[in-house]
C-alpha cells in the first residue's frame, strides 16, 4: 500500500478513536497526492494506448486537467509541470492543435526550471521545438530541441536523447545540412538500438529513407 494512504489511515484512527479532528485535513492532502498521481499516469496510458491505436479518447485531457488542479492545490509545482506537460501534448498530438497547445508547454517549462525537474523541463522543450519546427521557425526549433537533448544526456536518458535527435535530423535536412542529417540519424540509431527503444528504431529508418 501506498504510504500515504497508510499515513491517512492512522490519521483517521487518531480523529476517530482519539478525537484529533484537526489531522484530518492532513489526510485529505495525502490523499489528493494519491489521487494526482493516479490521475496523471491513467492519462498517460490512455495516451499510450492512443500511440498505438490512434483512438483518441476524452477522458486523456480530463485526466490530465483533473491532475495540474489537484497538484496546484498542493502546491506541488513539480507535479503541475508534468500535468500541464502531458495537457499540451494532448492538444499537440490526439487534436493536432499547437495553437491550443502552447501556453500548456510554456506553463510546463516555468514549473518544471522552478521545481529544478529537468526530465520535464526536457520534454517541455522538445514539444515547443517540434511546435516551432511546424510553423518554420527552424533556428528556434533546433535551439529547443539541442538544449531538452543536452538535459537528456545528463540524465542519461538514451531513448530520449534518440527521439530528440531524430527531430534535429529533419530540421537538418530542411536547413539543407543533409551531412549533419547523416551523422545525427547515425547517432540515434546507436542509442535507440542500445536502449532498446523500437518504436524509436522505426522513426529512424523513416528519416533515413526520407534522406
Amino acid at each position: 500500500m501506498d504510504e500515504r494512504i497508510e499515513h491517512a489511515r492512522r490519521l483517521c484512527n487518531q480523529a476517530v478513536f482519539g478525537g484529533e479532528t484537526d489531522v484530518l485535513p492532513v489526510a485529505d492532502s495525502e490523499l489528493d497526492a494519491v489521487e494526482a498521481d493516479l490521475t496523471l499516469i491513467r492519462g498517460r496510458v490512455l495516451h499510450a494506448r492512443f500511440l498505438q491505436q490512434r483512438t483518441s479518447d476524452e477522458r486523456e485531457l480530463e485526466l490530465f486537467q483533473h491532475a495540474a488542479h489537484l497538484y496546484r492545490s498542493l502546491g506541488d509545482g513539480r507535479g503541475e509541470a508534468e500535468a500541464q506537460f502531458w495537457i499540451g501534448t494532448y492538444h499537440q498530438v490526439v487534436q493536432g492543435d499547437d495553437f491550443t497547445a502552447l501556453p500548456a508547454f510554456q506553463r510546463s517549462r516555468e514549473l518544471a526550471i522552478a521545481a529544478g525537474d529537468r526530465l520535464t523541463l526536457s520534454y517541455a522543450l522538445r514539444h515547443l521545438g517540434i511546435t516551432e519546427h511546424k510553423a518554420g521557425r527552424l533556428p528556434a526549433a533546433r535551439e529547443l530541441l539541442e538544449e531538452s537533448t543536452r538535459l537528456r544526456r545528463e540524465l542519461a536518458f538514451p531513448e530520449g536523447v534518440a527521439a530528440n535527435l531524430v527531430g534535429l535530423v529533419y530540421i537538418a535536412v530542411a536547413e539543407g545540412r543533409s551531412d549533419d542529417a547523416r551523422t545525427l540519424l547515425d547517432e540515434a540509431a546507436e542509442l535507440a538500438a542500445t536502449a532498446g527503444a523500437k518504436a524509436v528504431l522505426d522513426s529512424i529508418d523513416e528519416a533515413r529513407a526520407a534522406l
